[in-house]
């Protein structure tokens, strides 16, 4: 969902955080953006998204810039541009530090847990990455909602928050977050998206072609 709802007609994406890449891929497959740079710490990861990038036939339009995206001297050493992007996406870390159960391996530590107040350092890196008027998007857990509205805020405006639930009735489970640099336009809460019906585990007909990385999640 978060690669789908890259606008389309973005010139340069950047995903933070990227892993292997699925994110920023998937809006490449939907020709959402016509250049692509993924932001991956991890080396090891890192070359396993250069393989994707490869493998998909994106080689010439997209890149891979191994360093840990939170730190501004980390960015500054591996040449990451700043103010050059048209839209910055991320999916952080999204269990708070010491909750949910802990993942195998260092990286996969890393990659899952994170205190919430973290969300500052990813803030202030996409503000940083994003040109003027450049939006960021970002999915996380709905707990986590407070700490997202504070990192966006002061560094982006004409915020938008789109909660999403497993099924009518249910609380948000997770949120999109999208805001636009420098811009000053009130916050819009969107209505609750649901990816399920009232019963049984299909996706509904919204969500099923998305998920399937088939079609764009525009709102």
């Amino acid at each position: 969902m978060l690669g789908a709802s890259v606008p389309k007609h973005t010139a340069h994406l950047l995903d933070l955080g990227a892993g292997v890449g699925t994110a920023g891929l998937v809006a490449m497959s939907l020709d959402r953006t016509h250049q692509l740079t993924l932001g991956e710490r991890d080396s090891e990861i890192a070359l396993i998204a250069e393989a994707n990038i490869r493998e998909n036939g994106f080689a010439e339009r997209a890149r891979v810039i191994t360093a840990d995206i939170t730190s501004p001297t980390a960015r500054r050493e591996a040449g990451f541009p700043e103010n050059a992007f048209d839209c910055v996406i991320a999916n952080p870390p999204y269990f708070d530090a010491g909750r949910g159960t802990a993942a195998s391996g260092a990286y996969r530590q890393g990659a899952r847990h994170m205190a919430h107040s973290e969300l500052e350092l990813w803030g202030k890196a996409a503000a940083g990455a994003a040109r003027a008027s450049g939006l960021a998007i970002f999915v996380y857990p709905a707990t986590g909602l407070a700490a997202l509205i504070a990192a966006f805020d002061q560094r982006f405006g004409a915020i938008e928050i789109l909660p999403l639930a497993p099924r009518p009735g249910q609380p948000a489970s997770r949120v999109l977050i999208r805001g636009r640099k420098g811009s000053r336009a009130p916050l819009t809460l969107h209505a609750t998206h649901y990816l399920h019906g009232d019963q049984g585990n299909e996706f509904s007909q919204e969500f099923s072609a998305i998920l399937m990385g088939q079609g764009p999640f525009d709102w």
